[in-house]
C-alpha cells in the first residue's frame, strides 16, 4: 500500500510539473543516459583548477607556443542569426500578418507561417476555431490544453464538453455558435501564458472577431475578459455585466458578456449558480428582449 501511495504521488507531482502525456513511444531511461555522459566525461583529461597553475605548465611545456587568439567580446550591434526576431518585431509582424487577412481560411493561413511566438514550437498543433464562421455569437477562451493540443479543435476536453452542455442550455451548438482562444498554441505543462505570449497572439485572436463579425461575445474565463476588455480586474469582479468591445475591423461596438470557465467550475461547482445566471443573459440578449 505504502509502495503504491509512493507512486501515486510521483505520478501526481509529474503531472503538476506538466509531463501529462507521453511524448515517444517507447521510454527511455535517463538515468542510463547520464551514466553514460558521466563516464565518458570521466575520460576526458581534468584541467588544473588553479589558473595560475595551468599558465605556468602550458609555458613550462613549450615557450615557444604562439598564444591563443582573443575570443571576440559580445558586441551590441551584432547581427542577429536568421529567423531571430526581437519582441518588437515579432509583433509587428503578427499586426502585419493578421490585418492583411480578408478570409477566415487566409488568416489561419497566415498564422501557420507566423514564426514570432515560441509556443508554437511545443505545441503538437495549432488550435485556430470551431464552429460557424457566420454565427451571431462568439465564444473566445484562454489556451488550448492537452486534448485541444492533441487533436486541433478548441474545447474538446472534459471542460469542452461542460461548455458544450452549458451552450446547449441556451439552445447552442457548434453549427449556431463560433469557438475560439486567444491563443492558438498550448502553452507547456497548461502553465498561464505570458503577458508577451498573450500579446504577440492577440491580432490574430482581434482579427478573427472582426471576420466572423458576431452580435454577442462571450469571453471565457478571466484571462480572455482581461485581455480584450483591456481591464485589470478579475473575472469575479468582470461577470454579470455587459460590456462594449470594439476594434477598427467591426463596423460598430459589440456586445461582451465575461463567464466562468468551465475549468474552474469543475473545480468550484458553487459557482455553477452564478454561471447559470450569466448564460440566461446571454439567451435573452440573443433574443433581443434586453
Amino acid at each position: 500500500m505504502n509502495a503504491n501511495a509512493d507512486l501515486k504521488k510521483l505520478l501526481l507531482w509529474q503531472m503538476e510539473a506538466g509531463a501529462d502525456e507521453a511524448i515517444l513511444d517507447h521510454p527511455v531511461n535517463h538515468y542510463h543516459a547520464q551514466a553514460g555522459q558521466r563516464q565518458s566525461q570521466a575520460k576526458q583529461p581534468q584541467l588544473p583548477k588553479n589558473p595560475t597553475k595551468s599558465r605556468d605548465m602550458a609555458r613550462g611545456m613549450d615557450e615557444g607556443a604562439p598564444a591563443p587568439a582573443p575570443r571576440p567580446s559580445p558586441s551590441s550591434n551584432a547581427t542577429p542569426p536568421p529567423g531571430l526576431h526581437t519582441t518588437d518585431e515579432a509583433l509587428h509582424d503578427a499586426r502585419s500578418l493578421a490585418h492583411a487577412a480578408e478570409s477566415m481560411d487566409d488568416l489561419a493561413e497566415r498564422l501557420r507561417t507566423y514564426e514570432g511566438c515560441s509556443l508554437k514550437k511545443t505545441a503538437t498543433n495549432m488550435v485556430f476555431g470551431d464552429g460557424n464562421i457566420e454565427a451571431p455569437i462568439m465564444f473566445v477562451g484562454e489556451a488550448p490544453g492537452a486534448d485541444e493540443d492533441r487533436l486541433g479543435r478548441p474545447f474538446v476536453g472534459v471542460s469542452g464538453q461542460l461548455l458544450d452542455r452549458m451552450m446547449a442550455a441556451i439552445g447552442l451548438d457548434r453549427d449556431s455558435a463560433y469557438i475560439s482562444n486567444i491563443l492558438p498554441w498550448r502553452p507547456p505543462g497548461n502553465r498561464n501564458p505570458t503577458p508577451a505570449e498573450i500579446s504577440l497572439c492577440l491580432p490574430f485572436i482581434e482579427r478573427q472577431i472582426e471576420l466572423v463579425a458576431p452580435h454577442i461575445l462571450v469571453l471565457v474565463g478571466g484571462t480572455a475578459a482581461k485581455t480584450l476588455l483591456g481591464r485589470k480586474e478579475g473575472i469575479m469582479k468582470l461577470r454579470g455585466q455587459w460590456f462594449d468591445y470594439a476594434s477598427p475591423g467591426l463596423s460598430c461596438p459589440v456586445k461582451a458578456r465575461a463567464i466562468f470557465h468551465p475549468a474552474y467550475l469543475l473545480r468550484s461547482p458553487a459557482q455553477k449558480q452564478k454561471a447559470w445566471q450569466d448564460l440566461l443573459e446571454i439567451k435573452i440578449k440573443m433574443s433581443g428582449d434586453l
